[in-house]
């Protein structure tokens, strides 16, 4: 059995994957099933969003006993205007501190839209591997991403707040309902592991 690969794909590539992608997703959220077809879609529009860049995790020559090939996958794209999930956050964030808060936060951002490990795979660093992977060298000022909001040290916030990430929202309810989110924020390039704790 090979060890897992880490490498940046194109649009194309990553639309190949999108069906073994979102089995990673949903092995890792565990969302109803009904709401797949929904998020297949959603993740083929952003492969056309500008500054869009994708990295997978792949063990090549898996038997079929095994996970899937994919076992993790994370990408983004750069954030701007007219983005549901930019504009849902930008709203929310000039409610609590005002527009130029929001500004600084998401008028040049890389939005990472998704980040999942197959369970299977988790503890091995390719989280962190993924999400080093995707922001190096990005020409945003700021990374922004949600996450699950179901308690401050889950392994993702861990990981987010190791990089320098902050919490800028939590508990949040996006629109339509659903689980809570923390969105959180930082500047690029990434803190190097592990980022100097908080003098606050």
């Amino acid at each position: 059995m090979r060890d897992p690969k880490l490498r940046e794909i194109d649009e194309r590539a990553f639309l190949r994957r999108l069906s073994p992608m979102l089995d990673v997703y949903a092995a890792a959220m565990e969302p109803p099933n009904e709401q797949l077809p929904g998020r297949h879609t959603i993740m083929e529009r952003h492969a056309s969003y500008p500054g869009f860049r994708a990295c997978v995790v792949e063990r090549r020559g898996a038997l079929p006993v095994m996970p899937a090939p994919v076992q993790g996958f994370a990408y983004g794209f750069h954030g701007a205007r007219g983005q549901w999930w930019h504009d849902v956050v930008h709203q929310a964030l000039s409610d609590r501190e005002g527009p130029e808060h929001a500004d600084s936060w998401l008028e040049n951002a890389f939005e990472v839209a998704e980040l999942h490990v197959h369970p299977q795979a988790q503890g091995r660093g390719l989280g962190r591997a993924l999400l080093t992977a995707l922001c190096n060298g990005r020409p945003e000022r700021t990374v922004v991403l949600s996450t699950l909001d179901r308690r401050p040290d889950t392994p993702a916030r861990t990981l987010y707040r190791s990089v320098g990430m902050v919490d800028l929202l939590t508990d949040f309810e996006f629109p339509g309902g659903g689980p809570r989110y923390a969105v959180m924020g930082g500047t690029l390039p990434l803190a190097p592991y592990p980022a100097p704790s908080s003098s606050e």
